[in-house]
């Protein structure tokens, strides 16, 4: 039987916590300067992008935003901008594994070890499973009921590096945003003696702001797989499962997407 109250009300674990003044003001540093670069700034970036669409005068639902989008009008010089793009997204999560291994923790700590491989991909299919069915209904309600624009995973051409394309975007994007979001982020406000749940919230929104740009149902969506995902990690200690699932998520967004639109009445 699941022990709800482990659940809501965590124990925090004995991660080393760091108490001099002056490494404390470091790691606050730390944490301004990597998210100002990466998933912090886009945040930032998406408010905007919401404002700028409750300014427009049409609804919300009227309107639409695309995610993977062309970035060049040659074939072989949009795939390399794609691809520089799923490097970004790689490089982004390594920098928060490179800071947290500077300041001690290792791989296995954060769950990025290879030990249990089968079991981490079990428990990522099955998070899949869990946010992505009520995910899919929660935004087709949201856009149906005003509070999110027509979202479009892929706007790309019909060639055959799309689907090659899209596959690593979708893993660049789990990548960064389960290791900076979860793994680097919850560390850290550990080791600077945050509360789990609080920690848990400060993420949660942290994930939902920068999917504001779809509109408040993206911004609800995403805040709840936050705290999902992060109560997961907070419990087990694996991030695998975490970044395994997203991958599939968006995997099934982005080539799904490509795959059925125009030819399905259902999917804005």
């Amino acid at each position: 039987m699941v022990n709800l109250r482990a659940w809501l009300a965590p124990e925090r674990p004995g991660d080393e916590l760091i108490v001099d003044p002056g490494q404390r003001r470091l790691v606050w540093v730390e944490l301004v300067i990597v998210f100002a670069i990466t998933l912090g700034l886009s945040g930032l970036s998406s408010l905007v992008s919401l404002l700028d669409a409750l300014l427009q005068p049409v609804a919300l639902n009227q309107q639409s935003i695309a995610i993977n989008v062309p970035q060049a009008d040659v074939g072989v010089l949009d795939l390399i901008k794609q691809l520089l793009g799923a490097i970004r997204l790689v490089a982004w999560g390594a920098l928060g594994l490179y800071l947290l291994y500077r300041a001690g923790t290792r791989l296995h700590q954060v769950g990025l070890d290879g030990g249990r491989k089968g079991r981490d991909a079990a428990a990522g299919v099955g998070l899949a499973a869990l946010i992505g069915v009520p995910g899919l209904v929660f935004y087709l309600v949201g856009h149906a009921v005003g509070i999110n624009l027509a979202v479009a995973p892929s706007t790309l051409g019909d060639t055959w590096w799309r689907p090659f394309a899209l596959t690593l975007l979708a893993a660049g994007n789990a990548w960064a945003e389960e290791v900076l979001v979860v793994g680097y982020l919850l560390t850290r406000l550990r080791h600077l003696g945050f509360r789990e749940n609080t920690a848990l919230f400060a993420a949660a929104v942290l994930r939902g702001s920068y999917h504001l740009y779809q509109g408040f149902g993206g911004f609800i969506g995403n805040l709840v797989m936050g705290l999902v995902f992060g109560r997961v990690w907070q419990k087990t200690g694996r991030l695998w499962p975490l970044v395994i699932a997203h991958t599939l998520l968006d995997f099934v967004a982005f080539v799904g997407y490509s795959l059925l639109r125009g030819k399905v009445s259902w999917l804005p």
